[in-house]
């Protein structure tokens, strides 16, 4: 198999510390650079259509919640994993781009209501479709068996950690 980066690495620690099991670090490591790659190849991507994958995370969001919409601050924020004060400043955004609109809520005056204007709803139904292009053309070294195997270990990690949020 190939070598990366981070197997340099773990030959270092190994030769200097070999007391020390590296093997998590080397796993984390990978994890996190990974992480690093798929953010800076998305970024680049998402560029390509006017939009920060931030506001791509919101609009695909209402898109894919649509069974719900109109939706709350409160339950986008919570579906996109951002804090309320955060998701006001990108609601405000999407707004001011004509890509969303808020309205009040007519059963409860004191709430607010956010959903996809026909800009938003067509912009993020183009992105979307070259987005999973996008991430499929990322994985292409994996085979199908592959890419099964990491999405479970990679849930299995995240649920282990506390990260299995489903609201």
């Amino acid at each position: 198999m190939d070598r990366d980066a981070v197997d340099l690495i773990l030959e270092q620690w190994n030769k200097e510390r070999p007391d020390l099991d590296v093997n998590s670090m080397g796993i984390l490591g990978r994890l996190n650079r990974a992480s690093r790659l798929a953010s800076l190849d998305i970024q680049k991507f998402m560029n390509r259509f006017g939009l920060e994958p931030w506001e791509f995370d919101v609009l695909a969001t209402l898109r894919r919640s649509a069974a719900e919409a109109p939706l709350t601050p409160g339950r986008l924020a919570s579906l996109t994993m951002i804090g309320s004060a955060a998701m006001t400043n990108r609601v405000d955004r999407l707004v001011n781009r004509g890509l969303v609109h808020r309205e009040t809520n007519p059963d409860n005056r004191r709430q607010l209501l956010i959903s996809l204007t026909p800009e938003g709803l067509a912009l993020v139904d183009e992105v979307v479709e070259h987005h999973v292009e996008n991430q499929q053309k990322m994985l292409q070294g994996l085979s199908k068996t592959e890419r099964t195997q990491l999405a479970d270990l990679l849930r299995k990690f995240l649920l282990t950690n506390n990260d299995g949020e489903t609201s």
